[in-house]
Order: structure tokens, then C-alpha cells, then sequence
């Protein structure tokens, strides 16, 4: 009889570790699983937030003889595009012709009348340095005949736009936009086009101080001001 008892519990015992060391191998397994789960987490590539990466302000801008503003040594645009840059910390490129626009404001109308009635292309006079290197580039000019001076397109197809953004800024007699800011992808073959800002050139070049706000708005709504 005691035989028989002692043979019980040493079965019974038996049964109780094997259940215990089961339980205990499942445990390291769940622990690894987890383990590589927050490796996979941190390995994974971050989104970048907008308005983080490199960012350009080029702007083609004209001085002289300027309509409602008389002759003046800094463009309108350049006005603009410095606020831009201040605002967002960006570098700056003037877009630059190799031939001069005339000085005088009735000649240059006819200049440019001509160049967008030929669908022209001016040569430009330089290059961005490197243009890889810039997430997101603020486009800006002024409004010639409805339309960009044909010289941003030139600067436009100039370029590999795909993974930039970009986002056109301009002046012109009232706070307005050309109107065809949603043809801007066409020329900057690739680019993701993000919403722009139109602003009077008088004001922004008599009044600075007034419309620097807007600006600042604009670009906090973007995710761009730094």
C-alpha cells in the first residue's frame, strides 16, 4: 500500500513540474517577441515634419523704373522674398537674366509682351548651388501681363523637382495671384505645389512693416516659420 501511495505522488509531482516548466518556456518567447517589436519601432524611418527640411526662397525681381513706385534700388519681390528668408531661416537665390530688362517701365512692358507673346525662354545667368540639397523652394516674382515673367519659367525647367516642394509668392498692383499657380507643376516637372501669396508691391515696398504679419501668418499656416 505504501508503495503504491509513494508511486502516486511521485507522479503527481512529475505533473506539476512539467506544467510549471511549460509555463515558464512560453514567457522568454513573449519577452523576445516584444523585444523585436521595439526594435522594428525604432528602426523605422521618422516622417519629416513640415517646414523642417532645407528650404530656398529664389525670386526673380526687378528694379528701376517701377509701376505706382517710381525707380527704385531693391524689387518688390526681393522685398518679399527677404521676409520670407527671415522668417524661415532659408538660403536665397536671385533669378538673374544674362540680358538686362530695360530700366524704363514702358520698355520693359514691351519686353515682356514680346517674350510671353513668343513663349520665350531668357537665358539665365546662374545656377543654384547645390539645388539636391533643398526640400521645398518659395518661388517668387512679379506679375507681368496676367502671368510669371517668362524668365521663372526658364529657372522653372531648369531643374529636377521631384520630392521638392514648392510654394509661389508674388507682387503686383493688388493682393493677388497670377491665377495660374496650378500650372506651376507642368513647368517644375515632379514639385508638390503648396499654397502661395499674392501681395501689392507698393505696399510691400512703401509699407513693409504692414504686410510683414501676413507673411508671417501665411508661412505659420504652411509650418514653415521657424
Amino acid at each position: 500500500m505504501k508503495k503504491i501511495l509513494l508511486l502516486a505522488l511521485l507522479i503527481l509531482g512529475t505533473m506539476l513540474l512539467t506544467a510549471c516548466g511549460s509555463d515558464n518556456a512560453q514567457k522568454p518567447a513573449a519577452d523576445t517577441k516584444t523585444a523585436v517589436s521595439a526594435s522594428e519601432k525604432s528602426s523605422a524611418p521618422k516622417q519629416q515634419p513640415a517646414g523642417k527640411g532645407k528650404v530656398l526662397v529664389a525670386y526673380f525681381s526687378r528694379t528701376g523704373d517701377n509701376y505706382q513706385v517710381g525707380y527704385i534700388k531693391k524689387g518688390n519681390t526681393h522685398v518679399m522674398a527677404d521676409m520670407i528668408a527671415e522668417t524661415t531661416g532659408a538660403d536665397t537665390f536671385e533669378i538673374k537674366t544674362v540680358k538686362s530688362y530695360p530700366e524704363d517701365y514702358r520698355e520693359c512692358t514691351e519686353v515682356a509682351a514680346k517674350e510671353r507673346e513668343d513663349n520665350a525662354r531668357p537665358e539665365l545667368s546662374g545656377k543654384v548651388p547645390n539645388w539636391q540639397d533643398y526640400d521645398t523652394v518659395f518661388l517668387g516674382y512679379p506679375i507681368w501681363w496676367s502671368d510669371m515673367p517668362m524668365a521663372v519659367y526658364t529657372f522653372m525647367e531648369s531643374y529636377d523637382w521631384a520630392d521638392k516642394t514648392v510654394i509661389p509668392f508674388c507682387t503686383s498692383a493688388g493682393d493677388v495671384l497670377t491665377g495660374r499657380e496650378s500650372d506651376i507643376p507642368r513647368f517644375a516637372k515632379g514639385a508638390t505645389l503648396k499654397e502661395g501669396l499674392g501681395l501689392e508691391g507698393k505696399r510691400v515696398q512703401e509699407q513693409p512693416d504692414t504686410v510683414r504679419p501676413k507673411v508671417d501668418k501665411w508661412l505659420e499656416s504652411l509650418g514653415y516659420k521657424k
